[in-house]
């Protein structure tokens, strides 16, 4: 008679299984319930948050999105934000894509001690450079200007994108550029017929990164812009902070609405983000 009970190691690999998905919709559930709690409580009166903070909702409505939307004048912050995330991303893509090909490429000692000054400089933290750079842009005068600011998150983010795009750099074969240059191609054509096409997928990635990093600074627009006028979204939600009150029906929606973009960059990008995530496993 045939038995119906499975043998010791399906019946622990099923045990460890269940116990692996319990643990993943736990992570999942300790990540989504403060990100829950902030839209039910942005969509709560005031009254009804004062009541009960962690209670259930009674009352439900959107004039905290629409106050918060007026008052850190969302529209004009947000295309602020979006042009300078937007000029960075092009400016740290262009300069480190240009960067990081001879240095993936020549293999003589300088090219080694100046790629380990780039990886070097992924270690100093903003705060340690944000007076010398005031003083900089000061000389310049580029402070309270959108130049400025995007210089310095070059300067901030010129070396992950060196990192970025060597490592993928060096795990393309270099038998392609040599029939390029046996058909005449020189450095320059080379670099923009052939490479950089093959850097799609690591420059999706790199792209999410820093507009990330971008988009939810504060330190930077908040050090190096003064006009109200060029103020950027995190910034104007910073305004809703109080040192001494805080009211989460007005600083909630406030950073809802500066997460949104946010979100929609992620969904565009998410599968080149994975691509480039898969490659760089596949060819390291």
């Amino acid at each position: 008679m045939a038995s119906n009970s499975l043998p010791p190691g399906a019946t622990r690999r099923r045990a460890t299984g269940a116990l692996g998905t319990a643990l993943l919709c736990l992570g999942v559930l300790v990540f989504a319930l403060p990100f829950l709690f902030t839209i039910v409580t942005s969509l709560r009166t005031a009254a009804d948050v004062a009541r009960a903070p962690l209670g259930i909702p009674h009352t439900f409505t959107l004039k905290n999105f629409s106050a918060a939307f007026g008052q850190i004048h969302y529209g004009r912050s947000a295309l602020n934000t979006l042009l300078i995330t937007g000029l960075s991303c092009l400016s740290v893509t262009i300069l480190g894509s240009l960067a990081s090909y001879p240095l993936a490429r020549i293999t003589q000692g300088w090219s080694a001690w100046v790629y380990r000054l780039f990886i070097l400089g992924t270690s100093v933290p903003v705060f340690v450079v944000v007076a010398p750079l005031y003083l900089l842009m000061r000389d310049l005068n580029l402070l309270d200007s959108y130049t400025g600011v995007v210089f310095v998150y070059t300067a901030m983010f010129l070396p992950v994108s060196v990192f970025f795009y060597t490592s993928f750099i060096r795990s393309i074969p270099i038998d392609i550029e040599e029939a390029a240059a046996l058909d005449g191609c020189g450095a320059f054509r080379t670099f923009f017929t052939i490479i950089l096409p093959l850097l799609r997928p690591i420059t999706s990635t790199l792209l999410t990164f820093v507009s990330l990093q971008v988009w939810n600074d504060l330190i930077v627009p908040l050090v190096f812009l003064q006009n109200p006028d060029k103020r950027t979204v995190m910034v104007n939600a910073y305004s809703f902070i109080d040192p001494h009150t805080v009211q989460p029906t007005t600083l909630f929606p406030a950073a809802l609405l500066g997460v949104v973009p946010l979100f929609l960059i992620f969904v565009f990008l998410q599968r080149h983000v994975v691509a480039g995530m898969s490659a760089g496993a596949v060819k390291s």
